[in-house]
């Protein structure tokens, strides 16, 4: 019997929710730290704006084809030996960017964890969708993408106030340096995936079914050439995640900035309105696969999307009119946080979208490639705030409010797939109810 028929979850399905979260978790973290330490990189190595941009975009383009690559590999040689190979890369590759002399440096080392942190989201979540049992799949997969605002607390908690005292301890130029370093401590992951948890036995059945023995190596490539119905779903899948991963990025790779600079927060408060947004993200991620289990994928997904448009242009286009309500102020980012729990629902829906021999490369290609686009994001956002100002002052909050916009689109776009509550997965197939 398989992991994903199980009539409830055992000791073995936690461990791979466990480690499969945990990597989620510090892949966020690794990805987001950069925001959070703009400020001290920049007077150290005397990086302008635009410059800055360019090394947030690189991280973001990197996981492209991060996971393209990754996918293609666990598809291939198994989930879990290609889960352990994208935590090191991007611990590695953190790292690294403490030790980075110059602008060029730093943007190698942040290519460099791009590529693991493109690759660890689509394993993890091809694992968790695998073995998990179809009637509480998207509940898990939900507790898993609950690393995603847990990463970036660790990411505000680190860059927003260890990076002070590091500075003191250290000296001036080694604070944000020390912050890198640290973040090497993830790859201790490892050890306890090649130690304690198991392989997705889907994938391993599959392993051994017949149709495997015609496998060329590019599955993925001729399902896309020879299949219609498939073809379809993946563009239409690719299309939900450009916009909704477009939302996203507009909305935190400057928030920090944004609060710092044109609010005039201090670093304390900034830091404190992030954590509340985060508060937000993890209760959104993790009540969004019970309402997806509950009511469905879509509708879940069209309602905390709408929530995120809602915060995002309080904050950003309305903030004249709610700055005076500070603790209004501070709802809305706490809804941004909630609104951002439509993430959830990507796991789910496109392990149960896809088969065995695709899933990991589909899941990691249409994830990955839509947040490889968003290279341009944090520069798209620079050129508004300089050129579209309003009052002859950069406006930072009016290129982060596209985000808004994005997300009303997404909640949108969710009704052109399938619903795929209740899907059951096996080693060649999935089995979608009838609606």
């Amino acid at each position: 019997m398989l992991l994903n028929q199980s009539e409830k979850p055992d000791s073995r399905h936690y461990v791979i929710l466990a480690m499969a979260w945990a990597g989620w978790l510090f892949d966020f973290y690794d990805l987001m730290l950069l925001s959070f330490l703009v400020v001290p990189i920049q007077r150290e190595l005397g990086i302008a704006e635009d410059s800055m941009s360019l090394v947030l975009g690189a991280s973001l383009a990197a996981t492209a084809v991060g996971g393209l690559l990754f996918g293609w590999l666990a598809d291939r040689y198994g989930r879990r030996p290609v889960l352990s190979a994208t935590i090191l890369t991007y611990s590695i590759g953190a790292f690294c960017c403490g030790l980075s002399p110059d602008l060029w440096m730093l943007l190698v080392f942040r290519v460099v964890t791009g590529l693991g942190v493109g690759g660890e989201w689509a394993t993890g979540q091809t694992l968790v969708g695998e073995t998990f049992p179809a009637k509480t799949r998207a509940r898990y997969a939900a507790l898993m993408q609950t690393g995603a605002p847990a990463g970036i607390a660790l990411a505000t908690l680190v860059g927003t106030f260890a990076e002070p005292r590091f500075e003191q301890v250290f000296g001036h130029a080694w604070g944000w340096r020390v912050c890198f370093f640290v973040s090497v401590l993830p790859a201790l992951l490892v050890i306890f995936i090649r130690r304690s948890m198991s392989e997705s036995d889907v994938w391993q059945e599959w392993q051994q079914h017949p149709d495997r023995s015609e496998s060329s190596g590019d599955e993925f490539l001729t399902l896309l050439k020879s299949d219609p119905v498939s073809r379809r779903l993946f563009l239409f899948c690719l299309v939900l995640a450009l916009t909704d991963m477009s939302a996203y990025w507009f909305t935190y790779i400057w928030m920090p900035s944004y609060l710092l600079k044109q609010l005039k927060f201090s670093l304390t408060t900034s830091g404190a309105w992030m954590l509340v947004t985060q508060l937000g993200g993890v209760i959104g991620y993790a009540s969004f696969g019970v309402l997806a289990d509950w009511k469905g994928r879509r509708i879940a997904y069209m309602l905390y999307s709408v929530l995120w448009a809602v915060g995002l242009f309080s904050v950003t286009l309305f903030w004249a009119q709610i700055a005076a309500f500070p603790q209004f102020a501070l709802f809305c980012m706490f809804v941004i946080g909630v609104g951002t729990g439509n993430f959830s629902g990507y796991g789910p829906i496109f392990s149960e979208l896809f088969t065995t021999r695709v899933r990991n490369t589909a899941m990691g290609t249409a994830f990955n490639l839509a947040r490889g686009v968003q290279f341009f994001t944090p520069m798209i956002i620079t050129w508004m705030a300089t050129h579209v100002s309003s009052g002859g002052e950069a406006d930072l909050g009016l290129g982060i409010s596209i985000g808004a916009f994005f997300a009303l689109f997404t909640g949108l776009w969710i009704w052109t797939l399938p619903e795929t509550r209740g899907t059951q997965i096996l080693a060649a197939e999935v089995v979608r109810p009838k609606e």
